[in-house]
């Protein structure tokens, strides 16, 4: 049979409380630091990959139509000899 011994069932019931807390302060804590980095995030705008490829691709055009512009006006020039 065993003996209880009250010293050791109260160390029993310590170590089992501070283990809940330790583990209620971990979540807490995660928890936490998840909300502050939503909140920093928050403000700032992020595009998708596909938003990012269709600007890409509008500026991608945009350079091709100056550069035939500029070389149609620098033949332009040249033509009417300036």
């Amino acid at each position: 049979m065993q003996s209880q011994n009250p010293i050791i069932a109260d160390l029993v019931k310590l170590a089992n409380s501070a283990a809940g807390t330790m583990a209620g302060m971990t979540r807490e804590a995660r928890d936490g630091a998840r909300e502050r980095m939503r909140e920093a995030l928050g403000g700032i705008d992020f595009v998708t990959r596909e938003e990012f490829d269709t600007v890409k691709a509008m500026a991608q055009k945009a350079r091709e139509q100056a550069d035939a512009l500029e070389a149609r006006l620098a033949a332009l020039e040249a033509k009417s000899g300036q």
